[in-house]
């Protein structure tokens, strides 16, 4: 049985591992087990991590932060109490990347319960794009790094002030999404007025294609300023986007929505998405 150890920032020989660990797992469930926002703290830090091993070989890791948090065990090592040894104490959180029988099964049986649904949606990039008609008084323009990040990150944060996780990024959240090799801030849409006040987003994201997927562009993160709403400024901008990613050669473009996000899921379908897969929350009281 491997004994799991807490790791507070992972040398780079464990990164290495736990990141050869997500894409065994990828090339066995068909869906990589592991957020963006995981995969960051594993290279950056933040959190915790715990890593279950025997004999020197990685067997499965979890990574939690805030009491929410993420667990894959290799394919080779399953059904043996890994998993189980990986689970802290206490009130936690663990996103199921694809809402799998098995991860049911298994959070089901160690006290937790469904909490939250996370749609991914897709549509396929042709020439039947909407026009993309902007509110009158309004540009749109590429993000500036090292200019845009405070007016940004004010109307994210406006933007998503329910949300549990966007709502809440800081300069340092966009900092690192800055320096990954997919950011590209001409994929990176702002809405602005004459006086080029930010009104509202769409940041868009290309994922390469994989093993296991064609390359994808996404609607990575899509934001309307509510104290400054434009009518329509939201599904104009969502067009923009999905050309610029048209553009890029792309045939296919993905985003994540909240399931109880019905305004959102809406607008979407209007654009012709339709859910792929699901992401499910899981939840257990301490």
């Amino acid at each position: 049985m491997p004994v799991a150890r807490r790791v507070d920032r992972l040398a780079e020989s464990e990164i290495t591992a736990v990141l050869d660990l997500a894409a065994e797992a990828e090339a066995a469930d068909g869906v990589y087990p592991l957020s963006e926002d995981v995969v960051l703290r594993i290279r950056n830090g933040g959190g915790v991590t715990y890593l279950a091993e025997a004999d020197g070989i990685l067997h499965g890791v979890a990574q939690v932060a805030d009491g929410s948090g993420e667990l894959v065990v290799h394919p080779a090592f399953r059904r043996g109490g890994v998993g189980s040894a990986l689970l802290p104490a206490g009130d936690l959180t663990l996103w199921a990347h694809g809402d799998s029988p098995a991860a049911r099964a298994f959070a089901e049986a160690r006290g937790f319960t469904r909490d939250r649904v996370l749609f991914q949606m897709r549509r396929p990039l042709g020439d039947d794009l909407p026009p993309d008609r902007l509110p009158d008084g309004v540009t749109v323009r590429e993000f500036r790094p090292g200019h845009d990040e405070p007016a940004w990150l004010a109307v994210n944060a406006r933007a998503f002030a329910h949300h549990p996780e966007q709502g809440r990024w800081t300069e340092h959240d966009l900092r690192l999404r800055e320096a990954e090799p997919w950011f590209d801030p001409a994929g990176f849409l702002l809405a602005v007025d004459i006086e080029d006040n930010v009104l509202g987003f769409h940041w868009t994201k290309v994922h390469p294609a994989s093993s296991t997927e064609p390359a994808l562009g996404e609607i990575y993160v899509l934001g309307v300023d509510p104290g400054g709403h434009r009518r329509g400024l939201g599904f104009a901008l969502s067009v923009a986007g999905l050309r610029h990613l048209r553009d890029q050669g792309l045939n296919t473009a993905m985003l994540y929505v909240d399931e109880d996000n019905p305004a959102a899921v809406r607008l979407y379908e209007r654009l012709g998405f339709g859910v792929h897969a699901t992401d499910v929350q899981y939840h257990r009281n301490g």
